[in-house]
């Protein structure tokens, strides 16, 4: 029996957890900022995108998400998060753990998302946590509550993943019975463990990405085509 066969004869009565990267995002029109080219030429996120960057360079800081945000809000879901949160609705899907901070997953209907990375629209006081609105940070403000500099709700190169999010995350992984890997590079640690957790329960594994992973030996179904067209075969 072909891979995808046998993956659609598991999803009428297992559910899919769902772990998706950057790939994902791209289908979306965002760019990568693993692949060095384009925007991320001129903005280095490795510079940019850090405790330090925030703390000692806030201008080009602020500049950077301001023109990410600014990325997000001009995109939007594609026909592969529409898909997702299809499957969610018909009781398909565990849950969707999501190395992305764009949001997409929720706007397309998705309700049980893991952010791992947190949501670049989460925008919060630096200083004091305070939730503040998107366009205040656009426009500059400082925080009305104690005066401090405003960031986004992504965790940055410095900083440690939010360890609920993670938890949970793990848990997921440790009871899932189709674990579905969607535009990963499988190269960050500690989410890249979550596979080899899901793999050590007993879960059939898949995935779609255009580049070989490091962890490519524990899927019974690889895929290089593009997510949306990988996801139309596989829906039933």
């Amino acid at each position: 029996m072909e891979p995808i066969v046998k993956w659609q004869e598991k999803m009428k009565t297992g559910k899919i957890l769902v772990f998706t990267g950057a790939g994902m995002s791209t289908e979306s029109g965002l760019p990568d900022f693993r692949s060095g080219t384009g925007f991320w030429k001129k903005f280095d996120p490795s510079r940019l995108a850090t405790v330090e960057a925030m703390g000692q360079n806030y201008e080009d800081f602020h500049a950077f998400y301001s023109l990410r945000l600014e990325q997000a809000r001009d995109a939007g879901p594609n026909i592969g998060h529409e898909i997702l949160a299809k499957w969610e609705k018909e009781g398909k899907i565990a849950a969707i753990i999501t190395q992305n901070v764009d949001g997409f997953h929720q706007m397309a209907g998705s309700e049980n998302v893991i952010e791992l990375h947190g949501r670049l629209g989460a925008i919060r006081c630096k200083d004091c946590g305070s939730p503040v609105a998107e366009p205040d940070f656009l426009n500059h403000l400082a925080c009305v509550r104690c005066g401090g500099r405003l960031r986004p709700g992504v965790v940055l190169f410095g900083e440690s993943l939010p360890m609920e999010a993670f938890r949970e995350a793990q848990d997921y992984a440790k009871s899932a019975e189709l674990f579905l890997v969607l535009g990963s590079s499988l190269q960050v640690s500690p989410a890249n463990q979550l596979p080899l957790l899901a793999s050590q329960a007993g879960a059939m594994l898949g995935i779609c990405n255009y580049d070989p992973t490091p962890l490519d030996q524990i899927f019974s179904l690889r895929s290089n085509q593009s997510i949306s067209e990988f996801l139309r075969e596989l829906d039933c």
